[in-house]
């Protein structure tokens, strides 16, 4: 053990490897010294539980490869998502497309013009730059956007109605992740929430008996991430805007995930667009950026110009605005939608959302054709399944999808699970009655060789 302990090479000869220099590129050597570091420290503890008869400095020098790689990488990196949810909350949600990225290099790596009227000559408003688009799309009188909708209620709840009462139905009062819950935003916001009707019923008069000479807003929230089934009643947009209008209160509907399209276009159930809850005459509405809508994370409040005022001056908003990177994404992604049949083609959420089942069918062959060729060791099989939405959009619609199971001797799901999630980049699928599925639904053609790749470096 102690001639192990001997033979262990000395740090700055890792230092001085010009190989491991050139894989350093010119970075600091913090990052060699840390893999160093880190290999000799495992090394170490092998010697001294017996795990290590021998070793050369050329076995330790690969292993200071993969491990300064690793180090080098930044945290936050590409993913392939085999799980089958278009809308994954955990891995990033909406993909934006390649010509909006292209658009987004070129706004980040100069300067823009951001806050400047280049025909004035002078400072301008960052939301110029998406009030047109918006306006075209939806015929809203005004725009405010921020930076995510969970900020976006806030914001319409703390400029409308501080210290007044908000009526909601009890039905919506929604929990989302990260325990966003209405009441707690709205209790931050400084409204009071007036709740009417019950979990599963609430009548048009439930939200008459409660108005008086304090409320503010009559509030709907789309419960886009679950539904209440059976003995239920709620009351539309359209009614409450006929409330509101009888009362002259504003009515302000928070939609979640917003949508451009249709959705009952491409065999879905139907989900409010955007513009069929401004057409229903509600005075504000929010929604989501990097749901339905497919682009970057936001908070998109669109209505009345006289209320989109008064929330665009409060303080919070300077507080919540976007960047110019987020605008830049939403910017290039709504235009797409002057033309429905280019965004279904060119967005990728809605590429992914109107996949025939043969076209997923397809993918998955394609995988196991390469896998096959290249002669696999273990098992791969094609099945049907379901894919979810995700997102918080359309909680009841599944969609028909085509799996990969793979089996491989002397490896358990979790354990195939666990080494595609340690491979770059790593592939995330699903788990499911004890088998590894690759759902083909989110995977992009492009990717199936690299999954194939890692598939076929598999080792027990």
């Amino acid at each position: 053990m102690r001639e192990l302990y001997r033979k262990i090479p000395k740090v700055d000869r890792f230092l001085q490897d010009e190989e491991l220099l050139e894989i350093l590129d010119g970075k600091p050597p913090f990052f060699l010294k840390k893999a160093v570091d880190a290999v000799l420290t495992r090394l170490r503890e092998k010697i001294a539980t017996g795990e290590v008869e021998d070793f050369s400095y050329e076995e330790l020098k690969e292993e200071v490869k993969r491990e300064l790689l690793s180090l080098l990488r930044p945290k936050l990196h590409k993913v392939i998502n085999a799980t089958g949810v278009v809308l994954h909350t955990n891995l990033g949600r909406a993909p934006i497309s390649p010509s909006v990225a292209e658009h987004l290099k070129e706004i980040i790596t100069g300067y823009s013009n951001l806050e400047y009227d280049l025909e004035k000559g002078k400072r301008g408003l960052r939301y110029r730059n998406l009030e047109w688009i918006l306006r075209e799309l939806t015929g809203a009188e005004d725009v405010c956007v921020v930076n995510n909708n969970a900020g976006a209620v806030l914001l319409v709840l703390s400029a409308l109605a501080k210290g007044k009462e908000v009526i909601v139905s009890r039905g919506e009062l929604i929990e989302i992740g990260g325990s966003f819950r209405i009441p707690d935003v709205m209790e931050q916001s400084g409204a009071l929430l007036k709740e009417v009707g019950t979990t599963n019923k609430t009548h048009p008069w439930d939200y008459e008996n409660a108005i008086n000479e304090n409320t503010a807003l009559l509030m709907k929230v789309h419960t886009s991430n679950y539904r209440i089934l059976g003995f239920t009643e709620s009351v539309s947009t359209k009614e409450l805007v006929e409330i509101g209008r009888k009362y002259g209160i504003p009515v302000y509907e928070d939609l979640g995930s917003g949508s451009f399209i249709d959705v009952t276009k491409l065999g879905l159930s139907y989900e409010p667009t955007v513009q069929d809850v401004l057409k229903s005459g509600v005075d504000v509405v929010s929604f989501s950026g990097d749901k339905l809508l497919g682009g970057a994370q936001a908070g998109i409040i669109l209505g009345k110009k006289e209320l989109l005022q008064k929330i665009k001056k409060h303080p919070l908003n300077r507080a919540l605005r976007i960047d110019k990177m987020t605008l830049a994404v939403l910017e290039a992604t709504l235009i797409y939608y002057l033309n429905e049949t280019l965004a279904i083609k060119e967005i990728p959420v809605w590429k992914l959302l109107s996949q025939k089942p043969e076209e997923v069918k397809f993918k998955a062959k394609k995988l196991v054709k390469i896998l096959e060729n290249e002669g696999f060791p273990g098992n791969v099989k094609i099945f049907k399944d379901r894919s979810e939405i995700g997102g918080g959009a359309l909680p009841l619609q599944t969609l028909p999808t085509y799996c990969v199971r793979v089996e491989v001797k002397g490896l358990s799901a979790h354990e195939i699970d666990r080494k595609m999630r340690n491979l770059y980049p790593p592939v995330v699928g699903r788990i499911k009655d004890k088998s590894y599925l690759i759902d083909m639904f989110t995977v992009f053609e492009k990717e199936i060789p690299i999954i194939a790749s890692h598939l076929l470096n598999l080792e027990p």
